[in-house]
Protein backbone atom coordinates (compact mmCIF):
# COMPACT_ATOMS: atom_id res chain seq x y z
CA UNK A 1 0.00 0.00 0.00
CA UNK A 2 2.90 2.38 0.83
CA UNK A 3 4.45 1.95 -2.98
CA UNK A 4 1.51 2.47 -4.47
CA UNK A 5 2.19 5.47 -7.05
CA UNK A 6 -1.08 5.55 -8.36
CA UNK A 7 -3.98 5.35 -6.28
CA UNK A 8 -7.87 5.99 -6.76
CA UNK A 9 -9.82 6.81 -3.69
CA UNK A 10 -13.94 6.71 -3.74
CA UNK A 11 -15.63 8.14 -1.21
CA UNK A 12 -19.70 7.59 -0.34
CA UNK A 13 -22.32 9.91 0.13
CA UNK A 14 -22.69 9.35 3.89
CA UNK A 15 -19.19 10.43 4.31
CA UNK A 16 -19.61 14.05 2.40
CA UNK A 17 -23.21 15.00 3.75
CA UNK A 18 -25.05 15.98 6.80
CA UNK A 19 -28.12 13.83 7.79
CA UNK A 20 -30.50 16.34 6.61
CA UNK A 21 -28.75 15.72 3.09
CA UNK A 22 -26.80 18.71 2.18
CA UNK A 23 -23.60 18.87 2.18
CA UNK A 24 -20.83 19.16 5.07
CA UNK A 25 -17.81 20.90 4.33
CA UNK A 26 -15.78 20.63 7.72
CA UNK A 27 -15.93 16.52 6.41
CA UNK A 28 -15.68 17.44 2.90
CA UNK A 29 -12.20 19.56 3.80
CA UNK A 30 -11.12 16.78 6.32
CA UNK A 31 -10.78 14.59 3.52
CA UNK A 32 -9.37 17.53 1.28
CA UNK A 33 -6.71 17.82 4.08
CA UNK A 34 -5.37 14.39 3.66
CA UNK A 35 -5.58 13.77 0.03
CA UNK A 36 -3.77 16.99 -0.60
CA UNK A 37 -1.23 15.91 2.07
CA UNK A 38 -0.59 12.51 0.18
CA UNK A 39 0.26 13.74 -3.29
CA UNK A 40 2.23 17.07 -1.79
CA UNK A 41 5.22 15.48 -2.37
CA UNK A 42 4.98 14.69 -5.81
CA UNK A 43 5.55 11.23 -5.81
CA UNK A 44 1.76 9.94 -5.61
CA UNK A 45 -0.99 10.28 -8.01
CA UNK A 46 -4.88 10.19 -6.53
CA UNK A 47 -8.04 9.98 -9.10
CA UNK A 48 -11.21 10.80 -6.65
CA UNK A 49 -14.10 9.14 -7.35
CA UNK A 50 -16.52 10.99 -5.30
CA UNK A 51 -20.82 9.99 -4.75
CA UNK A 52 -22.99 13.10 -3.11
CA UNK A 53 -24.27 14.67 -6.04
CA UNK A 54 -27.81 13.34 -5.34
CA UNK A 55 -27.39 13.68 -1.57
CA UNK A 56 -26.21 17.47 -1.72
CA UNK A 57 -29.15 18.33 -4.15
CA UNK A 58 -31.73 16.87 -1.60
CA UNK A 59 -31.64 19.98 0.77
CA UNK A 60 -31.66 23.03 -1.84
CA UNK A 61 -34.76 21.22 -3.57
CA UNK A 62 -36.69 20.94 -0.36
CA UNK A 63 -36.50 17.25 -0.79
CA UNK A 64 -36.26 15.25 2.97
CA UNK A 65 -34.86 12.13 1.45
CA UNK A 66 -33.32 10.43 -1.91
CA UNK A 67 -36.31 10.07 -4.24
CA UNK A 68 -36.90 7.12 -5.89
CA UNK A 69 -38.40 7.80 -9.01
CA UNK A 70 -35.37 8.73 -11.46
CA UNK A 71 -36.51 12.02 -12.71
CA UNK A 72 -36.45 13.74 -9.58
CA UNK A 73 -33.13 11.74 -8.85
CA UNK A 74 -31.64 13.57 -11.97
CA UNK A 75 -33.17 16.85 -11.04
CA UNK A 76 -31.48 16.34 -7.78
CA UNK A 77 -28.44 15.23 -9.37
CA UNK A 78 -28.34 18.29 -11.52
CA UNK A 79 -28.31 20.88 -8.49
CA UNK A 80 -25.95 18.90 -6.43
CA UNK A 81 -23.26 18.43 -9.28
CA UNK A 82 -22.51 21.91 -9.01
CA UNK A 83 -22.53 22.35 -5.45
CA UNK A 84 -19.90 19.49 -4.96
CA UNK A 85 -17.83 20.22 -7.56
CA UNK A 86 -17.63 23.76 -6.12
CA UNK A 87 -16.87 23.01 -2.73
CA UNK A 88 -13.93 20.45 -4.06
CA UNK A 89 -12.80 23.53 -5.51
CA UNK A 90 -13.12 25.80 -2.97
CA UNK A 91 -11.36 23.38 -0.37
CA UNK A 92 -8.40 22.12 -3.08
CA UNK A 93 -7.53 25.85 -3.45
CA UNK A 94 -6.69 26.19 0.17
CA UNK A 95 -3.22 24.34 -1.13
CA UNK A 96 -3.35 25.71 -4.62
CA UNK A 97 -4.53 22.88 -6.47
CA UNK A 98 -6.85 22.99 -9.38
CA UNK A 99 -9.87 20.46 -9.55
CA UNK A 100 -10.90 18.71 -12.99
CA UNK A 101 -14.35 17.03 -13.08
CA UNK A 102 -14.74 14.46 -15.27
CA UNK A 103 -18.79 12.58 -15.50
CA UNK A 104 -19.07 9.42 -16.32
CA UNK A 105 -21.57 7.25 -17.90
CA UNK A 106 -20.99 3.31 -18.54
CA UNK A 107 -22.29 3.12 -22.22
CA UNK A 108 -19.71 5.96 -22.77
CA UNK A 109 -17.17 3.70 -21.81
CA UNK A 110 -17.50 0.59 -23.36
CA UNK A 111 -17.31 2.44 -26.31
CA UNK A 112 -13.86 2.08 -28.14
CA UNK A 113 -13.69 6.36 -29.02
CA UNK A 114 -15.36 7.49 -25.46
CA UNK A 115 -12.83 5.27 -23.44
CA UNK A 116 -9.47 6.50 -25.23
CA UNK A 117 -10.72 9.79 -24.52
CA UNK A 118 -11.94 9.55 -20.89
CA UNK A 119 -8.52 7.79 -20.34
CA UNK A 120 -6.54 10.80 -21.86
CA UNK A 121 -8.22 13.03 -20.10
CA UNK A 122 -7.74 11.77 -16.52
CA UNK A 123 -3.89 11.18 -17.78
CA UNK A 124 -3.67 14.50 -18.93
CA UNK A 125 -5.11 16.54 -15.38
CA UNK A 126 -2.56 14.28 -13.41
CA UNK A 127 0.12 15.12 -15.63
CA UNK A 128 -0.65 19.16 -15.35
CA UNK A 129 -1.62 18.58 -11.48
CA UNK A 130 -4.59 19.05 -11.41
CA UNK A 131 -6.78 17.10 -9.17
CA UNK A 132 -9.31 14.59 -11.18
CA UNK A 133 -12.96 14.46 -9.45
CA UNK A 134 -14.94 11.96 -11.05
CA UNK A 135 -18.71 11.00 -10.72
CA UNK A 136 -21.45 9.27 -12.76
CA UNK A 137 -23.15 11.54 -14.89
CA UNK A 138 -26.27 10.93 -12.87
CA UNK A 139 -28.49 13.89 -15.19
CA UNK A 140 -28.45 11.63 -17.94
CA UNK A 141 -27.74 8.56 -16.87
CA UNK A 142 -31.12 5.86 -16.66
CA UNK A 143 -30.21 2.28 -15.22
CA UNK A 144 -26.27 3.26 -13.82
CA UNK A 145 -27.58 5.55 -11.74
CA UNK A 146 -28.16 2.69 -9.84
CA UNK A 147 -24.37 1.46 -9.82
CA UNK A 148 -24.33 1.08 -5.93
CA UNK A 149 -23.47 4.59 -5.15
CA UNK A 150 -20.09 4.51 -7.25
CA UNK A 151 -18.73 1.34 -6.03
CA UNK A 152 -18.45 -0.37 -9.33
CA UNK A 153 -17.84 2.81 -11.49
CA UNK A 154 -14.31 3.30 -8.58
CA UNK A 155 -13.02 -0.12 -9.51
CA UNK A 156 -13.52 0.59 -13.17
CA UNK A 157 -11.97 3.29 -12.80
CA UNK A 158 -9.21 2.23 -11.41
CA UNK A 159 -8.61 -0.26 -14.16
CA UNK A 160 -8.84 2.82 -16.59
CA UNK A 161 -6.07 4.73 -14.87
CA UNK A 162 -3.72 1.51 -14.10
CA UNK A 163 -4.02 2.42 -10.65
CA UNK A 164 -1.58 0.24 -8.32
CA UNK A 165 -4.49 0.80 -5.38
CA UNK A 166 -8.49 1.23 -4.71
CA UNK A 167 -9.14 2.75 -1.82
CA UNK A 168 -13.47 2.64 -1.00
CA UNK A 169 -13.63 4.98 1.90
CA UNK A 170 -17.49 5.22 3.35
CA UNK A 171 -18.51 4.84 6.90
CA UNK A 172 -18.06 1.41 7.56
CA UNK A 173 -14.71 0.09 8.64
CA UNK A 174 -14.40 -2.83 6.81
CA UNK A 175 -15.71 -5.80 6.13
CA UNK A 176 -17.14 -8.20 9.53
CA UNK A 177 -17.48 -11.66 10.08
CA UNK A 178 -21.45 -11.08 11.16
CA UNK A 179 -23.52 -7.74 12.11
CA UNK A 180 -20.80 -5.48 13.40
CA UNK A 181 -23.64 -4.55 16.36
CA UNK A 182 -23.93 -7.38 17.74
CA UNK A 183 -21.36 -8.47 20.26
CA UNK A 184 -18.80 -11.54 19.31
CA UNK A 185 -17.97 -10.23 15.78
CA UNK A 186 -14.78 -8.95 14.68
CA UNK A 187 -13.11 -7.15 11.63
CA UNK A 188 -12.12 -9.44 8.29
CA UNK A 189 -8.18 -7.39 8.32
CA UNK A 190 -7.67 -9.41 4.67
CA UNK A 191 -9.25 -11.48 2.05
CA UNK A 192 -7.08 -13.04 -0.08
CA UNK A 193 -9.72 -14.85 -2.65
CA UNK A 194 -13.33 -14.24 -2.82
CA UNK A 195 -13.95 -18.05 -0.99
CA UNK A 196 -12.55 -16.41 1.90
CA UNK A 197 -16.34 -14.35 1.78
CA UNK A 198 -18.07 -17.64 1.94
CA UNK A 199 -20.59 -17.80 4.79
CA UNK A 200 -20.17 -13.81 5.70
CA UNK A 201 -23.41 -12.39 5.87
CA UNK A 202 -23.03 -9.05 3.56
CA UNK A 203 -24.86 -6.11 4.64
CA UNK A 204 -27.05 -3.34 2.36
CA UNK A 205 -27.10 0.09 2.44
CA UNK A 206 -25.64 2.12 4.81
CA UNK A 207 -27.02 3.95 8.25
CA UNK A 208 -27.43 7.35 7.00
CA UNK A 209 -29.67 6.55 3.83
CA UNK A 210 -28.30 9.56 1.74
CA UNK A 211 -26.54 6.80 -0.65
CA UNK A 212 -27.57 3.76 -2.70
CA UNK A 213 -24.82 1.49 -1.93
CA UNK A 214 -23.60 -0.59 1.68
CA UNK A 215 -21.14 -3.36 1.78
CA UNK A 216 -22.57 -5.49 -0.70
CA UNK A 217 -22.02 -3.08 -3.51
CA UNK A 218 -17.98 -2.51 -2.10
CA UNK A 219 -17.34 -6.02 -1.79
CA UNK A 220 -18.62 -6.39 -5.43
CA UNK A 221 -16.31 -3.95 -6.46
CA UNK A 222 -13.60 -5.17 -4.56
CA UNK A 223 -13.45 -8.39 -6.24
CA UNK A 224 -14.07 -6.45 -9.99
CA UNK A 225 -10.69 -4.52 -8.93
CA UNK A 226 -8.96 -7.39 -7.04
CA UNK A 227 -9.92 -9.60 -9.92
CA UNK A 228 -8.00 -6.89 -12.64
CA UNK A 229 -4.91 -6.97 -10.63
CA UNK A 230 -5.82 -4.23 -8.47
CA UNK A 231 -6.10 -4.45 -4.04
CA UNK A 232 -8.37 -2.45 -2.80
CA UNK A 233 -8.54 -1.42 0.71
CA UNK A 234 -12.20 -0.76 2.27
CA UNK A 235 -12.13 1.36 5.47
CA UNK A 236 -14.04 4.38 7.32
CA UNK A 237 -13.64 7.65 5.61
CA UNK A 238 -12.12 8.60 9.18
CA UNK A 239 -9.67 6.29 8.67
CA UNK A 240 -8.43 7.73 5.11
CA UNK A 241 -5.12 9.28 6.56
CA UNK A 242 -4.23 5.71 7.72
CA UNK A 243 -5.20 3.16 5.35
CA UNK A 244 -3.28 5.80 2.47
CA UNK A 245 -0.23 5.24 5.03
CA UNK A 246 -0.52 1.21 4.95
CA UNK A 247 -1.77 0.92 8.38
CA UNK A 248 -3.76 -1.46 9.92
CA UNK A 249 -7.48 -0.24 9.09
CA UNK A 250 -10.44 -1.48 7.29
CA UNK A 251 -10.04 -4.76 4.97
CA UNK A 252 -7.69 -5.50 2.94
CA UNK A 253 -8.68 -7.64 -0.44
CA UNK A 254 -5.29 -9.04 -2.20
CA UNK A 255 -5.12 -9.15 -5.92
CA UNK A 256 -6.32 -11.90 -7.19
CA UNK A 257 -6.29 -11.53 -11.48
CA UNK A 258 -4.27 -10.11 -14.12
CA UNK A 259 -4.77 -6.69 -15.65
CA UNK A 260 -7.25 -7.15 -18.93
CA UNK A 261 -8.05 -4.71 -21.65
CA UNK A 262 -9.64 -2.22 -20.23
CA UNK A 263 -13.18 -1.60 -22.45
CA UNK A 264 -13.80 -5.87 -21.53
CA UNK A 265 -14.07 -4.98 -18.06
CA UNK A 266 -16.45 -2.32 -18.54
CA UNK A 267 -18.05 -4.09 -21.15
CA UNK A 268 -18.41 -6.95 -18.95
CA UNK A 269 -19.40 -5.49 -15.63
CA UNK A 270 -20.82 -1.89 -16.82
CA UNK A 271 -22.13 -2.18 -19.86
CA UNK A 272 -26.39 -2.54 -20.25
CA UNK A 273 -27.31 -5.01 -23.12
CA UNK A 274 -29.64 -3.57 -25.58
CA UNK A 275 -30.59 -6.92 -27.76
CA UNK A 276 -29.43 -10.14 -27.39
CA UNK A 277 -28.03 -13.28 -29.95
CA UNK A 278 -29.08 -16.75 -29.42
CA UNK A 279 -26.41 -18.90 -30.93
CA UNK A 280 -26.22 -22.80 -31.90
CA UNK A 281 -24.34 -25.13 -30.16
CA UNK A 282 -21.65 -24.65 -32.46
CA UNK A 283 -21.20 -21.52 -31.99
CA UNK A 284 -21.37 -21.41 -28.36
CA UNK A 285 -18.31 -23.79 -28.39
CA UNK A 286 -16.45 -21.69 -31.11
CA UNK A 287 -16.62 -18.67 -28.92
CA UNK A 288 -16.49 -19.49 -25.60
CA UNK A 289 -13.84 -22.48 -25.58
CA UNK A 290 -11.67 -21.31 -28.64
CA UNK A 291 -12.48 -17.97 -27.65
CA UNK A 292 -13.32 -17.08 -31.70
CA UNK A 293 -15.16 -13.77 -33.24
CA UNK A 294 -19.31 -14.83 -33.89
CA UNK A 295 -20.21 -15.31 -37.60
CA UNK A 296 -23.52 -14.97 -38.55
CA UNK A 297 -23.56 -18.58 -39.57
CA UNK A 298 -23.45 -19.49 -35.65
CA UNK A 299 -26.30 -17.04 -34.82
CA UNK A 300 -30.18 -18.84 -34.53
CA UNK A 301 -32.08 -15.68 -33.18
CA UNK A 302 -32.22 -12.19 -32.66
CA UNK A 303 -34.05 -10.16 -29.98
CA UNK A 304 -34.03 -6.18 -29.44
CA UNK A 305 -34.04 -2.73 -30.81
CA UNK A 306 -29.61 -2.41 -31.58
CA UNK A 307 -27.54 -0.15 -33.39
CA UNK A 308 -24.17 -0.92 -34.31
CA UNK A 309 -21.79 -0.65 -31.27
CA UNK A 310 -24.31 -1.52 -28.69
CA UNK A 311 -23.30 -3.91 -26.42
CA UNK A 312 -25.73 -7.15 -26.45
CA UNK A 313 -25.72 -10.77 -25.02
CA UNK A 314 -25.09 -13.96 -26.56
CA UNK A 315 -26.93 -16.68 -25.34
CA UNK A 316 -26.90 -20.84 -25.90
CA UNK A 317 -30.01 -22.87 -26.86
CA UNK A 318 -31.16 -22.56 -23.42
CA UNK A 319 -31.12 -18.52 -22.99
CA UNK A 320 -28.31 -18.76 -20.66
CA UNK A 321 -25.55 -15.83 -20.98
CA UNK A 322 -22.63 -16.85 -22.14
CA UNK A 323 -21.11 -13.54 -23.52
CA UNK A 324 -21.40 -10.03 -23.81
CA UNK A 325 -20.22 -8.00 -27.14
CA UNK A 326 -20.31 -4.93 -29.32
CA UNK A 327 -22.21 -5.70 -32.25
CA UNK A 328 -20.86 -4.34 -35.99
CA UNK A 329 -24.99 -4.65 -37.17
CA UNK A 330 -28.05 -3.01 -36.29
CA UNK A 331 -30.42 -5.15 -35.12
CA UNK A 332 -33.16 -4.75 -38.11
CA UNK A 333 -30.11 -5.76 -40.54
CA UNK A 334 -29.25 -9.19 -38.38
CA UNK A 335 -32.29 -11.51 -39.64
CA UNK A 336 -31.15 -11.42 -43.33
CA UNK A 337 -27.62 -12.72 -42.19
CA UNK A 338 -28.60 -15.70 -40.07
CA UNK A 339 -27.27 -19.25 -40.71
CA UNK A 340 -25.08 -17.43 -43.88
CA UNK A 341 -21.03 -17.85 -44.23
CA UNK A 342 -19.37 -14.59 -44.66
CA UNK A 343 -18.38 -15.44 -48.17
CA UNK A 344 -22.02 -16.13 -49.56
CA UNK A 345 -23.21 -12.43 -48.00
CA UNK A 346 -20.36 -10.74 -49.59
CA UNK A 347 -21.00 -11.91 -52.81
CA UNK A 348 -24.70 -11.09 -52.66
CA UNK A 349 -24.28 -7.69 -50.37
CA UNK A 350 -21.05 -6.47 -50.77
CA UNK A 351 -18.04 -6.95 -49.21
CA UNK A 352 -19.11 -5.02 -45.94
CA UNK A 353 -21.15 -8.12 -45.00
CA UNK A 354 -17.75 -9.95 -45.03
CA UNK A 355 -17.16 -9.48 -41.69
CA UNK A 356 -18.09 -10.80 -38.15
CA UNK A 357 -21.27 -9.86 -36.16
CA UNK A 358 -19.08 -9.49 -33.08
CA UNK A 359 -15.51 -9.75 -33.21
CA UNK A 360 -13.34 -11.57 -30.22
CA UNK A 361 -11.98 -8.28 -29.18
CA UNK A 362 -15.27 -6.73 -28.54
CA UNK A 363 -16.73 -9.48 -26.83
CA UNK A 364 -16.00 -11.02 -23.02
CA UNK A 365 -17.35 -14.57 -22.05
CA UNK A 366 -19.25 -14.38 -18.48
CA UNK A 367 -18.13 -16.91 -16.37
CA UNK A 368 -20.91 -18.56 -14.70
Amino acid sequence: MREARRIVVKVGSSSLTTASGGLDADRVDALVDVLAKIRSGGEREIVLVSSGAIAAGLAPLGLRRRPKDLARQQAAASVGQGLLVARYTASFARYGVRVGQVLLTSDDMSRRAHHRNASRTLDKLLAMGAFPVVNENDTVATDEIRFGDNDRLAALVAHLVHADLLVLLSDIDGVYDGNPSKPGTSRITEVREPADLDGVEIGSAGKAGVGTGGMVTKVEAARIAAAAGIPVVLTNAVHAAEALSGGDTGTYFHATGKRSADRLLWLQHASTPQGSLTLDDGAVRAVVERRTSLLPAGIAAVEGDFSAGDPVELRDGSGHAVARGLVNFDAKEIPQLLGRSTRELARELGAEYEREIVHRDDLVILHP
